[in-house]
C-alpha cells in the first residue's frame, strides 16, 4: 500500500480535526476567561452586587463589578501568557509517528494522524490511533494501559490495535480506523482516570484550599452576624461579608501559580530540561528519592563487546560468529547490545533468516532461525539464567559468570539448536538447546557521575539504581559511583536499598510505589520501553529526548541531555519556583487573615463599616499586582538546600502568627485615627485603606526571606511594582477617582502617622521572624 496522498491527508485533518484524546488546552479562549469568575464566592458577590444595584445603589455596584472584572482580566492575561509559553515548550518534545504518505515513509506529529493513514510500527512506538494490522513481523503490543494485562499480545494481519498501547518488539504496518475521542482508549478514559497518580503538589493544593474554606466560613459568618446584631442593612452586610471572603482568598493564586510555573519552565528549558506538566516542577523540587536506570545515565551508554567465550572461559570465534548471526538477522528493534555485537564481530558470509522469536521481558531472550550452511539452526541470545533454562545438560558456568559480573561486565548467554527442515519457530522450540558460550559487554561509568550523585545528596536526594542487570554487575557499577547501600534482587523490595538488580518492568513500578508509600517524593528517570509503568507511578516521571515514544509520553519532564548533573540543576530551579509560589501564599494569606480579623473587630465598635466593599476589593486587587512578578524574585541559597513540599500546618501557623501581627497594627491604626486624630468616616476609611495596602506591600518584601529583609535583595520587577502600587495607593485620594471609591484626601500629619505605623509593622515582622526561628509553609 502507498498510504494516503499528502493532499488527502490534509483534507481529512481539516474535516475531522486533530487526533487528540482530550480537548485542546483551554488557555486561549473564552473558557479560560469565564473560569476567572466561576468560584462560588465571586458568583455570590456578583449576584449580591446586582441585587444592590436593583435596590438603587447603582454607583457602588458598578465600581464593585469593575474591580471584580479587572481582577479576573489580570488573572486571565497571566494564565493565557503562561499557557502560550508552555505550548511552545511542549512542541519541542512532541511524539512523532511514522506514516506512509505518497508512497514514502514520513514522520508527522501524532495529532496529525488521520483515518486511512498507513502507520509504520516498530519497537518503542506509540500506537497513536485505533488501527487494523496490515502486515506483521512478530509484532508484540503492550496493551496494559487499556486492559491491565501485563504480558504483550501478538498482532497478526487483520488484528485490531488500539490507541494508547505501544509496541514492545517486532515491526508492522497498520491502517488507522478511528482517531481522537472516537478511539477505544478515549471511551474508557473515565475508568483510567481513576487510576491516575495524584501528585504531591496536587495533594498540597487541596489541603491548602480546605484550610482557606474553613477559615473563610468561620470569619464571614461571624462578621455577618455582628453586622446584623448592629442593625445594619442586610444587603450592605452581605456585600461587606462577601467582600471580606474574597479578600481572604488569594484570588490570583491560580494565575500566580501558572505564571510562576511557566516562568520556571522557561528557565528550566534554558538548562535543557523540558517540563510537560507544570505542576511537576514543584514535585521535582520536592523530590527526596531519584530512581534511575543504569545505561546512559550512570554509564556512558556506549556498550562494547569485550569478549566472546566458550563455556570454559576461552575466547571463541564461533561464539562471536553465532552472536553476529543473531544480531544481524533479528528484525525486532535496534538496540545497543546488538549494535555492540555488530561492531565487535567480523563480517560473515550472507546467511538466510528464516524466522524469529522476538525478545520480550518475560523470556528475556531473542531467538533467530537461520539457514547456516544449509541447516536451519535456532540461535538464541539473552540473559544467561534464561538461556540456561532453555539448555539441556548445560555445563556449569557459575564461576565464569560471577568473575565477569564482579568485574562489571554484563554477561549474556548464547545457545544453538539444529532444526532440520524447519522454516518457522515459536518460543516452544527454545528447549533442549546447547550452550555455545557467553558474551561479555562493558559500559564504562560516565565521567562526573559520582560527583553528580554527591551533589544530589547535598540537595537531600537519595539516588537509587534500578536495573535488569545481575546483582554482581549492578553492585560493581554502584560502588564506582558511590552507591554503597544494600542490594535487592528480583521482586525483593527494601525501601532502604540503594540498588535494585534483576528487576522486570512490573518490579520497577512496585519499587516506585513502595518508596512513595514510605513517605518519599519519588522521581523516576528512564527511557526504555519497559520504563513506562514506573514513569507513570512516580511523583515525577523523567525521560530524555532520545527515549522511545512510550517513555517520552509517560514522563512529566524530558531532559535534552541524559545527565544527572542536569537533574540537579532542574531540581534547584524547581525549588526556586516552589519557594516563590509559597512566598505569595504565605504572605498573602497571613496579611489577608490579619486584615479580616481586625475588620471584624472594628466593625463591632464602629458606627459605620470600617471599609466599603469596593475598597476591600480594590485593596485585594492592588496588593495582588506585585504578586504577579513573584516568579522573577531571587531565592536565598538556603531555600534550595533541601526538598520542599506543602506543609499546610506550617502555613496555618504562619497565617496565625503573622496575621495577628498585622491585626495589632491595623487596630493601632484604628485607635490612632479614631481616638487621637478624630477622623471622620471618609478619612478613617481612607487612612485604613492606605495603611492596609502599604503594610501588605511591605510585608511581601519582608517575609519573602527568612533573613533580615535588608540582607536579601528582591528582584527589580517585584520591588518596582511594589513601589509603583504603593505610590498609586497614596495618590488615589487626590484623584478624580477618590469620590466614587469613597476616599478623601489625607493631611500630611495623617500620612506621617501612617508611615510611622508601617515602619513599626516592618520592624515587628522582623522580630517575629527571629522568634519563630523557622520558615513556615514548606517542609
Amino acid at each position: 500500500m502507498d498510504g494516503l496522498s499528502s493532499e488527502e491527508a490534509a483534507r481529512r485533518l481539516a474535516a475531522d480535526g486533530p487526533n487528540r484524546m482530550v480537548p485542546a488546552r483551554g488557555h486561549r479562549g473564552a473558557r479560560l476567561l469565564i473560569a476567572q469568575f466561576t468560584s462560588p464566592i465571586v458568583l455570590i458577590l456578583v449576584a449580591a452586587t446586582v441585587l444592590s444595584m436593583v435596590l438603587g445603589d447603582l454607583t457602588d455596584g458598578m465600581i464593585i463589578l469593575v474591580i471584580v472584572a479587572a481582577s479576573g482580566a489580570l488573572g486571565f492575561w497571566q494564565e493565557h501568557s503562561a499557557g502560550r509559553a508552555v505550548d511552545a515548550l511542549l512542541a519541542r518534545v512532541r511524539v512523532e509517528v511514522e506514516v506512509v504518505r505518497d508512497g514514502v515513509e514520513v514522520s508527522v506529529p501524532a495529532e496529525d494522524v488521520v483515518v486511512g493513514d498507513l502507520v509504520v510500527l516498530r519497537a518503542g512506538d506509540i500506537v497513536a490511533a485505533d488501527c487494523v494490522a496490515d502486515e506483521s513481523h512478530s509484532l508484540l503490543v503492550d496493551e496494559a494501559a487499556l486492559t491491565g494485562e501485563s504480558f504483550p499480545v501478538e498482532k497478526r494481519g487483520g488484528d485490531k490495535l488500539f490507541a494508547g498501547t505501544h509496541v514492545v518488539s517486532g515491526a508492522g504496518r497498520a491502517e488507522v480506523t478511528r482517531i481522537g475521542r472516537d478511539t477505544e482508549f478515549a471511551a474508557v478514559t473515565a475508568e483510567l482516570a481513576s487510576r491516575e497518580v495524584t501528585t504531591g503538589f496536587e495533594r498540597g493544593m487541596t489541603r491548602f484550599g480546605l484550610l482557606l474554606v474553613r477559615a473563610m466560613v468561620v470569619l464571614v459568618t461571624m462578621i455577618f452576624v455582628v453586622n446584623l446584631l448592629l442593625n445594619r442593612p442586610i444587603v450592605d452586610s452581605v456585600l461587606f461579608s462577601l467582600a471580606l471572603a474574597v479578600g481572604l482568598t488569594p484570588q490570583l493564586l491560580p494565575a500566580i501559580v501558572a505564571v510562576s510555573l511557566s516562568a520556571g519552565a522557561r528557565r528550566m528549558a534554558a538548562e535543557r530540561v523540558i517540563v510537560k506538566r507544570l505542576d511537576a516542577i514543584e514535585d521535582f523540587g520536592a523530590m527526596t528519592i531519584l530512581c534511575t536506570d543504569k545505561t546512559g545515565t550512570l554509564t556512558a551508554g556506549a556498550v562494547r563487546l569485550d569478549a566472546a567465550l566458550d563455556p570454559h572461559g576461552a575466547p571463541s570465534p564461533e561464539v562471536l560468529r553465532l552472536a553476529r548471526l543473531n544480531a544481524a538477522l533479528q528484525q525486532g528493534f535496534a538496540n545497543p547490545v546488538d549494535a555492540a555485537v555488530l561492531t565487535g564481530a567480523p563480517e560473515i558470509d550472507q546467511a538466510l533468516r528464516l524466522d524469529e522469536v522476538p525478545y520480550d521481558f518475560h523470556r528475556r531472550r531473542l531467538s533467530v532461525l537461520v539457514d547456516d550452511g544449509g541447516t536451519p539452526t535456532l540461535v538464541t541470545k539473552g540473559a544467561l539464567d534464561s538461556v540456561l533454562t532453555a539448555c539441556a545438560d548445560a555445563p556449569d558456568v557459575g564461576d565464569l559468570f560471577e568473575r565477569l559480573s564482579g568485574d562489571g561486565y554484563r554477561v549474556l548467554g548464547l545457545a544453538v539448536k539444529p532444526l532440520p527442515g524447519r522454516t518457522s519457530v515459536s518460543s516452544e522450540d527454545e528447549t533442549g538447546m546447547t550452550l555455545a558460550g557467553v558474551l561479555a559487554f562493558h559500559d564504562p561509568v560516565k565521567p562526573g557521575v559520582a560527583e553528580a550523585i554527591a551533589d544530589l545528596a547535598r540537595l537531600g536526594i537519595s539516588v537509587r539504581l534500578i536495573t535488569g542487570d545481575n546483582r554482581l554487575a549492578a553492585a560493581n557499577i554502584a560502588r564506582q559511583v558511590g552507591l554503597t547501600g544494600p542490594v535487592c534482587v528480583g521482586d525483593e523490595i527494601d525501601v532502604h536499598a540503594q540498588v535494585f538488580a534483576e528487576v522486570d518492568p512490573l518490579h520497577k513500578e512496585r519499587i516506585v510505589r513502595a518508596l512513595r508509600e514510605s513517605g518519599a517524593t519519588v522521581g523516576f528517570l528512564g527511557d526504555g520501553i519497559n520504563d513506562s509503568p514506573a514513569l507513570h507511578a512516580a511523583d515525577v516521571g523523567i525521560s530524555v529526548d532520545t527515549a522511545v515514544d512510550v517513555a517520552k509520553q509517560s514522563a512529566a519532564i524530558v531532559l535534552l541531555d541524559k545527565e544527572l548533573a542536569v537533574v540537579a540543576d532542574g531540581v534547584r530551579l524547581g525549588r526556586r519556583t516552589f519557594a516563590n509560589t509559597l512566598k505569595y501564599v504565605r504572605v498573602t494569606v497571613s496579611a489577608n487573615f490579619g486584615n479580616m480579623l481586625s475588620m471584624a473587630a472594628a466593625s463591632a465598635f464602629l458606627p459605620f463599616l470600617p471599609l466599603l466593599p469596593r475598597q476591600i476589593l480594590l485593596l485585594n486587587f492592588l496588593s495582588d499586582i506585585p504578586g504577579t512578578t513573584i516568579a522573577t524574585d531571587s531565592v536565598d541559597p538556603e531555600q534550595l538546600e533541601r526538598p520542599r513540599a506543602w506543609d499546610v500546618a506550617g502555613i496555618r501557623t504562619f497565617m496565625i502568627i503573622f496575621g495577628l501581627v498585622s491585626s495589632v497594627f491595623d487596630i493601632a491604626t484604628f485607635l490612632v485615627l479614631r481616638l487621637w486624630l478624630h477622623a471622620d468616616t471618609d478619612v478613617f476609611r481612607t487612612g485604613w485603606f492606605v495603611e492596609s495596602t502599604a503594610t501588605e506591600l511591605a510585608v511581601m518584601l519582608v517575609l519573602r526571606t527568612a533573613r533580615p529583609f535588608y540582607r536579601s535583595r528582591p528582584s527589580w520587577p517585584l520591588l518596582g511594582s511594589s513601589l509603583a502600587v504603593g505610590g498609586l495607593t497614596v495618590a488615589l485620594p487626590y484623584t478624580p477617582l477618590a469620590a466614587p471609591l469613597g476616599l478623601a484626601p489625607l493631611s500630611w500629619g495623617v500620612l506621617g502617622v501612617l508611615a510611622v505605623l508601617t515602619a513599626g509593622y516592618v520592624a515587628a515582622n522582623e522580630v517575629a521572624k527571629r522568634f519563630t526561628g523557622r520558615e513556615f509553609g514548606g517542609r
